[in-house]
């Protein structure tokens, strides 16, 4: 098994920015990629941004593109979502994800086999 823990949440003015991170323990070695998804109340679950842990290949939603960055640093298991230029539409449940797939970052939570338990990001107009 593999556990995920994020944090870094909080609320911004729009406009403004904030890091996650999400530290990985567990199962480590089964990790192929790491996924950031959102879920705003009575919305489905949104990809958000993922990465390919081997490579570092990134991949991120067209909503987020030049505003978000992900990285991941492997010595120490975590990945972090850098959110800059944060709008209030980015306001939902931040959820980070790993996944055994061997290709990827996939863009489907169905994919991704364990999750954190969320951080909440609230950007205020």
């Amino acid at each position: 098994q593999v556990q995920l823990v994020e944090s870094g949440g909080g609320l911004v003015q729009a406009g403004g920015s904030l890091r996650l991170s999400c530290a990985a323990s567990g199962r480590t070695s089964s990790i192929n990629n790491m996924g950031w998804f959102r879920q705003a109340p009575g919305k489905e679950r949104e990809f958000v941004s993922g990465i390919k842990w081997s490579t570092g290949n990134t991949y991120y939603a067209d909503s987020v593109k030049g505003r978000f960055t992900i990285s991941r640093d492997n010595a120490k298991n975590t990945v972090s979502l850098q959110m800059n230029s944060l709008k209030p539409e980015d306001t939902a449940v931040y959820l980070c994800a790993s996944s055994r797939l061997p290709w990827g970052p996939s863009t489907s939570p169905k994919v991704y086999d364990y999750w954190g338990q969320g951080t909440q990001v609230t950007v205020d107009s």
